[in-house]
């Protein structure tokens, strides 16, 4: 009982760490990768594990669900290092994401293979899904998006607040047309700030550096689970195809030989017409 207590003594430090962080998610999320100097399972950015293990438990699910013939879009790329891995399994990959420098970096990690592109757009708002589809459209995607593209969603959703959240939802269904539909996977992790953070290594000795830097300069993450999600994508506008519990990994934090690991959900889901 005693240690379950201590570790809410973590919290005046959160709170001062936490106090600096950019209100405007633009700002935030460009000031961030502005600051990042490497990736991968050494590097700046919590939720790059620089393994290809998390998207090795969705493959199956997105060979089941998704068109293999249609293009697909990353939302909310950063690095780019699932859009890479997604260029794999679809004949056009499109890493979206706000922050500019983001995209500059993903393009930087990217060079030299020819069936991926990136965009800067914010995905919460008016307008940009459909936007977003027509730039897709005069790529060479052998002709397949003007029926729509697939949306992969990793990680995005539970940093945003619920108007954001439906907003994405109704970008992500422009883009999707008649034949994509969305794969979505986002942390749901059941417990408080104090034991997100725990969880991942902090301790009242010491914060990593990764974990320390998104507390100071990102929005306070949430929770995205069934419940989110029918409220995001409402039953009136999207037929959910499945879901479920799944993993979300970060890089290595608590323990220096491998990933840390968050409890997750996923679904898919495909646009009413």
């Amino acid at each position: 009982m005693l240690a379950a207590l201590k570790k809410y003594l973590l919290v005046p430090k959160l709170m001062r760490l936490s106090a600096g962080a950019p209100r405007d998610h633009h700002i935030a999320w460009d000031r961030f990768w502005s600051n990042v100097k490497t990736t991968g399972a050494s590097g700046d950015v919590l939720w790059d594990s620089g393994s290809d293990h998390e998207m090795q438990g969705y493959v199956d699910r997105l060979r089941l669900h998704l068109d293999p013939g249609l293009p697909i879009v990353d939302i909310g790329c950063g690095n780019g290092s699932f859009t890479r891995q997604l260029a794999g399994h679809f004949p056009h990959a499109v890493g979206v994401d706000v922050s500019a420098h983001a995209v500059r970096r993903a393009r930087a990690e990217t060079a030299g293979l020819a069936n991926i592109s990136y965009a800067v757009a914010d995905m919460t708002a008016s307008g940009a899904g459909s936007g977003l589809l027509e730039e897709l459209a005069v790529l060479d995607t052998g002709g397949q998006a003007g029926g729509g593209a697939n949306v992969f969603i990793r990680g995005v959703l539970h940093v945003l607040g619920e108007r954001d959240q439906h907003a994405l939802a109704e970008n992500a269904r422009a883009i999707t047309r008649a034949n994509g539909r969305v794969f979505l996977a986002e942390t749901n992790f059941r417990g408080n700030a104090v034991d997100y953070v725990t969880h991942l290594g902090a301790t009242l000795r010491s914060i990593p550096a990764p974990l320390e830097g998104a507390i100071r300069g990102l929005p306070m993450p949430g929770r995205f689970g069934p419940k989110e999600r029918s409220l995001a994508f409402p039953a009136s506008r999207w037929e959910l195809i499945e879901e479920g519990p799944t993993t979300i990994e970060t890089m290595p934090l608590s323990n220096p030989a491998r990933s840390d690991l968050i409890p997750g959900y996923f679904a898919v889901l495909e646009g009413r017409n």
